[in-house]
């Protein structure tokens, strides 16, 4: 079964810059759609980007689009997240996704069959 380790978060100041990664094992990882959430305290998991599973299509909420990007590679079996410009509002848990034969712009968390562990994202003022 594939699994997925999200890391790269941390503390940052606003305006600052991190970027995510979600590590996948198996040999599959290029047949998902993924996708990342987020969640903060006493608040549902949001969408914030997905991408298809061959890279070509990419889709963003819309308090993130211009500031974040999603990528990934597929030779190494990771997706990432750039994010620019932080502000506190982004300060949440950032969970990467994944699920099968997804049609573009999956933005419902439970379309998404597999879940990284989530890496947590402070964004001080």
């Amino acid at each position: 079964q594939v699994r997925f380790v999200d890391s790269g978060g941390g503390l940052v100041q606003a305006g600052g810059s991190l970027r995510l990664s979600c590590a996948a094992s198996g040999r599959t990882f290029r047949t998902y759609t993924m996708g990342w959430f987020r969640q903060s305290p006493g608040k549902e998991r949001d969408f914030v980007a997905t991408i298809s599973s061959g890279g070509g299509t990419t889709y963003y909420a819309g308090s993130v689009k211009g500031r974040f990007t999603i990528a990934r590679d597929n030779a190494k079996n990771t997706v990432y997240l750039q994010m620019n410009s932080l502000q506190p509002p982004d300060t949440a848990v950032y969970y990467c996704a994944a699920g099968h034969s997804l049609p573009s712009h999956s933005m419902k968390r439970e379309m998404y069959d597999y879940w990284g562990q989530g890496t947590q994202v402070t964004v001080s003022s």
